[in-house]
């Protein structure tokens, strides 16, 4: 049988720290729609967070921007989160995606954005081009609870 999409999100809003919360509860809240166990919305809810702040904070470097978010939920259980930015972009995806590089001098950030999305989804897949923004996927399977 072919998975099917079920439900769909889609969210603009500027890029602004204290939207970081905003998102992480809207697409936490799309998320808890199948019934999820409480590790997994707790997960999603991690790796989306990771996923803004790095549109706001390296997208965008702190400046005017927009962050986008499309959520997709299949009749398999699987979510599907895209969280897009039209900032920079990033030289290298290979490299911006080891644990501990990152892009801010200040110290502030620990470089560990990617590595956290993929400790918490079950796939994350990132697409970037300088000057034009970057895309991030996530893709989590939720368990089917009702048949255990």
């Amino acid at each position: 049988m072919k998975k099917k999409c079920i439900n769909r999100l889609a969210l603009a809003f500027p890029a602004l720290s204290v939207n970081e919360g905003l998102a992480r509860g809207l697409v936490g809240y799309f998320a808890s729609l199948p019934d999820p166990t409480v590790e997994e919305l707790a997960d999603v809810r991690c790796a989306v967070s990771e996923a803004v702040t790095n549109a706001i904070v390296h997208g965008y470097g702190g400046g005017d921007g927009t962050v986008y978010i499309s959520a997709w939920l299949y009749s398999d259980r699987t979510l599907k989160i895209e969280v897009r930015d039209r900032g920079c972009g990033i030289a290298d995806v290979e490299e911006a995606r080891l644990p501990l590089f990152t892009t801010d001098r200040s110290g502030e950030r620990s470089g560990m954005g990617f590595a956290v999305m993929e400790a918490f989804t079950d796939k994350v897949r990132v697409f970037s081009q300088l000057g034009k923004g970057t895309r991030v996927v996530l893709y989590k399977r939720l368990k089917d609870t009702e048949n255990e």
